[in-house]
């Protein structure tokens, strides 16, 4: 059964990347830029990987169980769904051959024909809205996952429409304090909502902790009377 799945990593304190640079500029700028640095901490982990450098045609890297993982991931996707924002940091940098090796469907306003690369991947641009992506991705999938490549700010947008069925989670022990934050009130939930989520598989290493979820949804949040009522509270103990 083809699942709608993502991704991201993130610091301690809920960031994926450094404060957002609003300014126009191409990728070397951007490495210039707030965003690089905390990216680049929170996202150490991958780039150490053996399978995330091979993906990358580079050599070296650690075969670990975080390397397993991003091996799992990269085989579980048929397509992908992405914001035109990552697309246009990436196009240069991805080359020839781009990491994914399956259809990539570009969440956009702009439109742009189909651009082909080797090694499988596609670029398609839709302009119809998110979910007509994620059910583009769905039908080109062939039976395996959809991805959410990112970023953040889509990952929000496809969770607040309840289209997510898996979150995974890596979590890097490191506290940044700024930047862009995974979760914000663009979920926009009121003082009474949350998006419920079972955890299904935790992984640890020493770089970082993967955390699995299965999204259950978006449900409203019930006062209790634990406390008030006694049961779970015992008799009240007289003054010294």
């Amino acid at each position: 059964m083809t699942k709608v799945t993502a991704q991201m990593s993130v610091s301690l304190d809920g960031f994926y990347t450094g404060p957002r640079d609003t300014r126009a500029q191409d990728m070397s700028g951007w490495m210039r830029g707030p965003e690089a640095p905390g990216f680049f901490r929170v996202t150490r982990w991958a780039v150490d990987a053996v399978a995330w450098r091979e993906r990358q045609g580079f050599a070296g890297g650690e075969q670990s169980i975080s390397s397993e993982i991003i091996e799992e991931t990269f085989a579980a996707a048929g397509a992908y769904v992405m914001g035109r924002r990552m697309f246009d940091g990436g196009e240069v940098p991805w080359g020839e051959e781009p990491p994914f090796h399956a259809p990539v469907f570009v969440v956009t306003h702009r439109p742009r024909e189909v651009l082909e690369r080797q090694g499988g991947t596609s670029f398609t641009f839709v302009t119809e809205g998110l979910a007509r992506a994620i059910e583009l991705a769905r039908d080109a999938a062939g039976g395996k996952d959809v991805a959410v490549a990112g970023g953040g700010e889509l990952l929000r947008q496809v969770l607040t429409a309840g289209l997510l069925d898996q979150l995974e989670l890596h979590i890097a022990p490191v506290l940044l304090g700024d930047g862009q934050r995974l979760f914000d009130p663009s979920l926009g939930l009121g003082a009474d909502d949350g998006i419920e989520l079972v955890p299904t598989r935790v992984v640890e290493a020493p770089e970082v902790t993967h955390i699995r979820y299965t999204v259950t949804g978006r449900s409203k949040l019930v006062l209790d009377d634990r406390g008030a009522s006694g049961d779970l509270v015992g008799p009240a103990q007289p003054e010294q």
